[in-house]
């Protein structure tokens, strides 16, 4: 396993991150199997995990709580805020209201007195974000969080948050964590760039573009659609529909690469993550523990520069095969009123 520094927080992690979205109901409900995958992860290298307070709806941090009970002190913990998952007003979001009852809420359930990174599980263009970085900062002074950073936000967004950060004398995002993989390319044109020249730390999502790269999706091949990824979003896999048809020629392509290396596509997919120099980490989900196993098998591949040409000429730099995140859009392409004058001004 090799290691790299978090942004400019000195803190070293492994370059292969284990997300624990998977843990829980949603993915994994036994609890004790959950653990025994943790304990694998962090006996092989692994010293980075990464979970959210909205995964099963706390479930997931109650099991990384249980699995780091007597191992807290070797691991960099990292955590999310910004979903609901219980009704009600003023429960959602990145208000100081419902950050301050939120990090509370994660510190009881993860078992833990800090955390280590805290991050902004998505923009919220109703709370001005001098808000939002003055709590953040609150919680590093009062020792219940070590650092922040943010989630899917735009190159845009992270720039003002660094101004806004520098003007008012706040702690600043340390890292972002985007989607990012052999499909999902466009946060190569701007994303990526940016964090980079901000010295931020950048652990992405998804390596696997919502399974199309995890070698049991193919072209020709029947799918079921009734469970898994198919079944949260069948209209990304119906091989009738043209933008779908260009994924599928794609991950043949991608097949014969990895043959030609002697690796799995998995494994190639992973390893193209970590090659680009502004990716600090990559975060995996694993259910199971043979999904464990190809993660840890990813951390000794390193793709040469032919390989990585391949790569390039099937999909291009910055070039997004698919909706890389279904969970949030900008609100710039969500309200029309953004991109469209009333009739009475046009």
């Amino acid at each position: 396993m090799r290691y790299r520094t978090l942004g400019g927080t000195g803190i070293e992690v492994s370059t292969h991150c284990l997300g624990a979205m998977m843990f829980g109901a949603v993915g994994n409900p036994d609890h004790d199997d959950c653990v025994r995958i943790i304990h694998a992860a962090l006996d092989q290298g692994v010293n980075f995990v990464d979970t959210a307070d909205m995964y099963s709806a706390g479930e997931s941090e109650v099991i990384v709580g249980k699995a780091l009970k007597d191992r807290r002190d070797d691991v960099v913990l990292a955590t999310k805020v910004h979903f609901p998952f219980t009704e009600g007003r003023n429960r959602s979001g990145n208000s100081r209201r419902w950050i301050t009852r939120a990090v509370e809420d994660s510190l009881r359930r993860l078992g833990t007195d800090w955390i280590d990174l805290y991050q902004i599980h998505r923009p919220d263009h109703t709370t001005d974000i001098e808000e939002t970085l003055w709590v953040l900062s609150d919680l590093v002074s009062a020792g219940k969080i070590r650092a922040f950073g943010c989630s899917a936000f735009p190159a845009e967004d992270i720039v003002e948050a660094y101004h806004v950060a520098d003007r008012r004398g706040y702690g600043r995002f340390r890292t972002m964590q985007p989607t990012y993989s052999m499909m999902a390319r466009g946060i190569e044109r701007s994303v990526l760039p940016t964090s980079r020249r901000l010295g931020m730390g950048v652990l992405t999502y998804s390596p696997l573009a919502f399974g199309f790269l995890s070698g049991k999706i193919r072209k020709n091949q029947p799918i079921d659609m009734t469970s898994g990824r198919a079944a949260l979003a069948p209209e990304r896999f119906d091989p009738t529909l043209p933008a779908n048809a260009v994924k599928y020629d794609a991950v043949e392509q991608f097949i014969e690469v990895a043959d030609g290396i002697g690796t799995t596509l998995p494994e190639l997919a992973l390893s193209f993550v970590t090659s680009h120099p502004a990716v600090t980490s990559v975060i995996s989900g694993p259910r199971t523990m043979e999904q464990l196993d190809g993660l840890i098998k990813a951390a000794d591949l390193t793709l040469d520069d032919k390989t990585l040409d391949r790569i390039d000429e099937i999909v291009p730099p910055g070039t997004d095969l698919y909706r890389a995140d279904a969970a949030w859009q900008p609100q710039s392409i969500t309200d029309v009123g953004q991109w469209r004058r009333p009739l009475s001004d046009r």
